[in-house]
């Protein structure tokens, strides 16, 4: 069933030993600039340095013994990979990961380090699941998928839930948009806690089958994303996007040059590393100003796993 209120809070609890309870910033600058009131709820400071622990750590930890003795497995393209192999490693059990050959380098190594034992695929979703299905036939894992699950779906909405108990009711709320387990469980805990706050997804203009499927009402694959937003790569999933038709208000796409525009002011004006995929929601504010202007607006920072012999504003700039 779609997580209710005390199903999120039970989460909280569930995770509470395992996660850090990230801080939320400001930025004067950033807010002179953009002629808006941003909060930045710092998930790139996470443990696994990404939201998805909350919710590997929920799924992992709601599985019986019995369950858990054959491992878990995932695809995953790197964030999600990293948060599954740690809560793995403290539940005490083995992680198969299925990762595309094309994920960044530094995830691979994250993953490795926490003991994943990685299975490496073609860069499409159909060999991601074909790889993974050979791997939980092979070793009796349990899947967990990185958002089309509503264990996962609930422990990502914690960080909206700690959101909203740090800063007060906002305007909007905001979150990247790839496969929707941020952005529904962030907007399950809001229509709980401020049902008046607006939910809006920020996704790359390269990479934007959620904002057609939203539009469309239709849930429409990503068909050959190009964007360096590589945690946002994937499609919405059928628990994700019945939610996000109820509860987002809007979906707003962001360039590739706004995005890395984006990570630099943030790296630039705030002192943190963020990831690309983390910059889109101040992309998507960027790019419109007046729709935010003069609005208490909360980010939800994604993750900060990027590496920094592959920075962004060091390559051209795609279109």
């Amino acid at each position: 069933m779609i997580p209710d209120l005390p199903t999120i809070e039970a989460a909280a609890e569930r995770i509470r030993p395992y996660v850090h309870r990230t801080p939320v910033l400001t930025s004067e600058g950033i807010n002179h600039l953009l002629n808006s009131t941003l909060f930045f709820k710092c998930e790139n400071l996470q443990k696994a340095g990404a939201f998805k622990s909350r919710g590997a750590c929920n799924a992992v930890f709601s599985l019986p013994d019995d369950l858990v003795s054959s491992g878990v497995a995932t695809h995953s393209s790197g964030n999600h990979a990293q948060a599954l192999a740690r809560a793995a490693r403290i539940r005490g059990c083995k992680a198969y990961i299925v990762m595309p050959e094309t994920a960044p380098r530094v995830k691979v190594e994250a993953v490795k380090g926490y003991g994943g034992e990685i299975t490496f695929c073609q860069p499409t979703l159909a060999s991601r699941e074909e790889t993974l299905r050979a791997v939980v036939e092979k070793t009796g894992a349990t899947e967990v998928h990185p958002y089309n699950d509503y264990r996962i779906i609930a422990g990502q909405a914690t960080a909206a839930l700690e959101f909203f108990n740090q800063t007060g009711n906002l305007d909007i709320i905001m979150t990247p948009v790839g496969g929707g387990g941020l952005l529904s469980g962030t907007a399950l805990s809001t229509r709980y806690l401020s049902p008046s706050t607006q939910v809006i997804a920020a996704e790359p203009a390269n990479a934007d089958d959620a904002f057609r499927s939203f539009n469309t009402k239709q849930l429409l694959p990503s068909v050959n994303p190009n964007t360096i937003a590589d945690g946002l790569l994937t499609s919405l999933g059928t628990l994700t996007f019945p939610i996000i038709l109820d509860y987002v208000y809007q979906i707003i796409t962001a360039s590739e040059a706004s995005i890395i525009e984006a990570m630099k002011l943030t790296w630039e004006r705030m002192k943190i590393i963020i990831e690309p995929s983390s910059a889109l929601p101040l992309a998507v504010i960027m790019e419109n100003r007046d729709i935010f202007k003069g609005k208490k607006v909360g980010i939800i920072l994604s993750g900060g796993n990027v590496s920094l012999h592959n920075l962004p504003w060091l390559k051209q700039t795609r279109p």
